[in-house]
């Protein structure tokens, strides 16, 4: 893997044209139903629309860009990174807004896979190609936290924010990666100069108050940017908001009102389980995740399986949960928290 990388900043430095796949291909057209897939929520669809755009001869690094993003999308990153590698390969020796992309997309599968050490190369060859890139360099410095490299993250962290200072939501993201790692006092640091900010929305403010633990300026500031209760950002940290106040059965009517209309958010199913397992409702809670999973979305279908699996041993349901279990560990075998689980769960 860190052959390919070498060969993305080899691409530029000395004009080296890869070969060895096709470039071919102006119709785009099955391309273009695996993308909208994507969009849909549709992975296994979507992969289904490159097979066949492989057959109609289309753009090979639109059809690997297009498979890595939607195996990332049934979270089986080993097969994203596999396809999204290939698609790198493909570059006729101009590097584009499309290579880096692709080359993002790489970094945070290999990252998903636990290999660390690989995203850290692949976001320092984005970073030698584009040394101002603050994805590249957040996501680098993520990396590094994950790695116990602490002052090489926040250096990290520091030159993302110098490269892009004016979004709080970086700011926001940085300290919840410091406070994950136990870092939370060095990352109120960024919260404080984030509302230093001078162009700032209220919501904005809402979500960096909530952040920073000021749970009524939260509330005041979030009821104000609610409007009609269809953001649905909004509406999962006023939620959150709420919850943080004590009042769950009020950040439950929200998340379900909102559900209403919007029963595919998988975030807001989330949550809602979440806040139904606090109050002890657990038939709701699983309900909720179980709604969560049905959508297909990988970006939290980690979290929704492991809660649907907690909610099912509250509920007694022992021989269901230690099956899921058994699922759930073949498709995320690192999961330390959940070997120890699953030990308990096969004594029952």
């Amino acid at each position: 893997m860190k052959s390919i990388r070498i060969l993305i900043l080899s691409v530029i430095l000395t004009s080296f044209l890869f070969t060895g796949c096709s470039r071919t291909g102006s119709n785009h057209s099955n391309v273009d139903l695996g993308m909208k897939a994507i969009e849909n929520n549709d992975y296994e669809g979507a992969l289904a629309n490159f097979e066949a755009a492989e057959k109609k001869g289309e753009n090979a690094e639109l059809i690997y860009r297009g498979k890595g993003l939607a195996h990332m999308g049934l979270a089986d990153y080993k097969s994203a990174v596999e396809e999204l590698t290939k698609a790198l390969s493909c570059s006729n020796g101009h590097i584009s807004d499309l290579e880096y992309d692709i080359s993002f997309y790489l970094a945070v599968s290999e990252f998903r896979t636990g290999d660390m050490d690989s995203a850290i190369d692949t976001c320092t060859a984005i970073l030698a190609l584009d040394p101002k890139n603050p994805n590249a360099f957040f996501l680098r410095g993520k990396t590094e936290l994950a790695k116990g490299q602490k002052d090489d993250a926040l250096r990290d962290f520091n030159a993302a924010i110098r490269n892009n200072n004016s979004d709080p939501d970086l700011y926001i993201n940085i300290y919840e990666c410091l406070s994950d790692a136990g870092e939370a006092e060095d990352g109120a640091d960024y919260l404080k100069s984030a509302m230093e900010l001078t162009h700032i929305t209220g919501f904005q403010k809402g979500k960096l108050y909530f952040w920073m633990g000021e749970y009524d300026n939260a509330k005041d500031i979030l009821e104000e940017s609610r409007g009609d209760g269809s953001d649905p950002e909004v509406v999962l940290y006023l939620g959150r908001t709420y919850e943080a106040l004590g009042d769950e059965s009020y950040a439950a009517s929200l998340y379900k009102t909102y559900l209403e209309d919007n029963p595919n958010d998988v975030e807001i199913c989330n949550q809602l389980g979440l806040c139904e397992l606090d109050v002890g409702d657990y038939e709701s809670a699983l309900k909720a995740f179980e709604q969560g999973i049905s959508v297909g979305d990988s970006e939290i279908s980690q979290s929704l399986r492991y809660n649907q699996i907690v909610a099912s041993e509250y509920l007694g349901k022992f021989k269901e949960a230690s099956v899921l279990m058994d699922s759930y560990l073949k498709d995320f075998p690192d999961d330390e928290d959940a070997k120890r689980e699953y030990i308990f769960l096969s004594t029952r």
